[in-house]
């Protein structure tokens, strides 16, 4: 926000524009090629959602604590961390909610959680707000329904457009260096961890530039705020609080607000992690999604 330091709005900037690195093969586009699924455990289901350019591999910690009871539905993203890409595919959450949508039926899961993080949980709010007989509960992680909003409280769709657009073009036209520089300074910037953080970069290296220049243009331009009220499902939104962002209260304020029009929401915070909270705080983050999926 704009009464927020300026180190927060960077850690989003990185999330929107640091792990667009390297390029994946190319897919035949359709619906059937978003996204794969590793499916482990039994019980009921939740499908695990990742953040712009992040592998399954970011849920291997919760994932191990869920399988004890559910059935868990590992979604890899086309273009993201090694899976090929689908051209034609923006903008991506949007279809990717819908093919979610397709899956859920085919495979007659009944009301499965969704839990996503980041782009994500743009994804799974999505998926709420447009097919609400498709889910149950739905845990956001350090997602707000309108990102733009980080760098503008008054933003909207269309004054947030030319700063996208000319995000996405920038990206676009990178060289090798300068996107790797990018993805250096980016992942100190969205997780603790020195582990973690080599992941991030593996990942974003791994990931279809152009698919995720694009999904970026996406969340930097699409408000779910008018769309929350269509959400029935129970939502738990888990978010990050790092010392550097500012006052803990400045940013439970921004999210509450954010949030506002949905009703059945739970707010959680945090503290001492940045934006890749299932990493820097494990064991804290598993037990509040347990605790939400009860």
């Amino acid at each position: 926000m704009n009464n927020r330091p300026i180190s927060r709005r960077d850690a989003v900037l990185t999330l929107l524009l640091g792990p667009c690195l390297g390029a994946a093969a190319c897919a035949a586009a359709g619906e059937s090629t978003l996204f794969g699924v590793e499916i482990q455990g039994s019980g009921p289901d939740v499908l695990l959602l990742p953040g712009l350019a992040s592998s399954p591999e970011v849920w291997s910690s919760l994932a191990a604590r869920l399988t004890v009871r559910h059935r868990v539905h590992l979604i890899h993203v086309a273009g993201f961390a090694g899976r090929a890409r689908v051209p034609g595919a923006a903008p991506l959450a949007a279809h990717l909610a819908t093919a979610l949508a397709g899956y859920i039926a085919r495979n007659g899961l009944s009301c499965p959680a969704v839990v996503g993080h980041s782009f994500g949980g743009a994804v799974a709010l999505m998926l709420g707000a447009r097919q609400p007989q498709a889910v149950g509960r739905l845990v956001v992680v350090d997602a707000l329904p309108f990102y733009s909003l980080l760098f503008d409280p008054a933003a909207t769709a269309q004054s947030a457009e030319p700063g996208a657009r000319a995000g996405r073009e920038t990206l676009l036209a990178a060289t090798d260096a300068q996107r790797a520089a990018i993805q250096e300074s980016g992942a100190a910037r969205l997780s603790l961890g020195a582990d973690s953080r080599a992941a991030i970069s593996r990942w974003g290296r791994q990931s279809d530039v152009r698919t995720v220049a694009d999904a970026m243009y996406e969340l930097a331009t699409t408000d779910l705020r008018p769309e929350l009220p269509r959400i029935g499902a129970p939502t738990t939104v888990i978010y990050a609080h790092h010392p550097s962002y500012g006052p803990a209260e400045q940013v439970d304020a921004a999210f509450a607000a954010a949030y506002a029009g949905l009703a059945q929401v739970r707010l959680v915070r945090i503290d001492g992690s940045r934006h890749f909270v299932m990493l820097d705080q494990p064991e804290a983050f598993n037990e509040r999604v347990l605790r939400a999926l009860r």
